[in-house]
C-alpha cells in the first residue's frame, strides 16, 4: 500500500505535467494522510459530488425509519399529478437515476417550472432505465424534506457537525428547497472527511453516523449506464470506475476516488481533464 505522501507527490507531479487545473489534493491511506493545494483554500461547489451527501441524509433518515428507500415517492408529495409509471418511482431510483423520466439538466433549470418535482414526477417513466438528472436528486430530496424538514438543518446534528462541517451554505431553488445534486459549497478537507466516512463505512471517529448498508449501495446493484468505461455503471451517487475503483464525480473535477484503504480527494476547474487525472490516480494506486 503506498504510503499518502508519496501518492501525493506523484499526483503533484502528474498535475504540473498535464496542467490540469486543480485547486486541492487530500490523500488518505489507512490513518495518514497529506494534503497539497494549488489555489487559496476555500470553499467551493462540488457540484454533483453533492449527490452522496443526499444519498447519506436518506440513509440517515432510513435508519430512524423516517423514509424507506423502496416506498412510492408521490406518498410524500400529495400534491404531485404523477405521470405514467411514474407513481411507482421510490427514492431507490431517484438516487440511482434509475426512475427512467427524462428531464436534462440545463442552466436553467431550477426556474424554468414553477415546482421543479411535480414536473418531473409528471412526466412518464419509460420503466427502470438509467437516465441522469439533476431534477432526480432534487425530487428525492423534496422527499427527504416531507418527512424530515428542511434537510440542512436535518443534517448538521447528525453528519455535518460530526465530520467538522459547520454553517454549510447549499444553494437554493426560487421556492426555498436546497438543489440537492448541486450547490453544496465545501472546502476540500471537508469533502474528504465525507469521502473518510464513506471509507469506513459510515463511521468517524469511532462513531457511527450512518448504516454500513447504506455506505455499500453507494457502489454496489449497479444500473448500466452507458458504454464508456467510466460511465458505464451507477450506484446511489457513485460511478464505477475507473479500473477497480469507483468514485464521487462532479462537474470541473471534483473528485473522491475509493481504492481499498485509499481515498483521493480533489477539487479542480477543469471538467475536461477530470477523467485522465481520476485514470492516473488509480493507475497509481493499483501500482503500488
Amino acid at each position: 500500500m503506498m504510503p499518502a505522501h508519496t501518492l501525493t507527490d506523484r499526483i503533484v507531479a502528474r498535475v504540473r505535467d498535464t496542467e490540469f487545473g486543480a485547486d486541492g489534493l487530500h490523500v488518505r491511506v489507512g490513518d495518514t494522510t497529506a494534503e497539497h493545494r494549488w489555489t487559496p483554500d476555500v470553499r467551493a461547489d462540488i457540484h454533483s459530488a453533492a449527490k452522496a451527501v443526499c444519498v447519506l441524509a436518506v440513509g440517515i433518515a432510513a435508519d430512524e425509519e423516517r423514509v424507506s428507500l423502496d416506498e412510492p415517492v408521490v406518498s410524500a408529495l400529495p400534491g404531485v399529478r404523477p405521470g405514467a409509471g411514474a407513481e411507482q418511482v421510490t427514492l431507490r431510483h431517484l438516487l440511482s437515476m434509475s426512475s427512467g423520466i427524462d428531464l436534462p439538466w440545463s442552466e436553467t433549470l431550477m426556474t424554468d417550472w414553477p415546482d421543479l418535482a411535480n414536473e418531473f414526477l409528471g412526466r412518464s417513466a419509460r420503466g427502470r432505465v438509467f437516465q441522469y438528472s439533476n431534477a432526480s436528486t432534487y425530487t428525492a430530496m423534496r422527499v427527504l424534506a416531507a418527512r424530515v424538514g428542511d434537510p440542512v438543518a436535518y443534517l448538521e446534528p447528525r453528519l455535518f457537525s460530526p465530520l467538522g462541517i459547520e454553517r454549510v451554505a447549499w444553494g437554493r431553488c426560487p421556492n426555498g428547497w436546497i438543489l440537492a445534486g448541486e450547490g453544496l459549497f465545501l472546502r476540500t478537507a471537508e469533502l474528504a472527511n465525507i469521502g473518510g466516512l464513506i471509507r469506513d463505512r459510515g463511521v468517524w471517529n469511532g462513531r457511527r453516523l450512518v448504516t454500513a448498508e447504506s455506505i455499500d449501495a453507494m457502489h454496489s446493484d449497479w444500473v448500466r449506464a452507458g458504454e464508456h468505461p467510466s460511465y458505464d455503471r451507477y450506484a446511489l451517487a457513485g460511478w464505477g470506475g475507473p479500473g477497480g475503483a469507483w468514485r464521487l464525480h462532479g462537474a470541473h473535477g471534483q473528485l473522491v476516488i475509493f481504492s481499498g484503504e485509499t481515498v483521493v480527494t480533489m477539487t479542480a476547474h477543469d471538467h475536461f481533464g477530470a477523467d485522465a487525472i481520476a485514470e492516473f490516480i488509480v493507475e497509481t494506486i493499483e501500482r503500488g
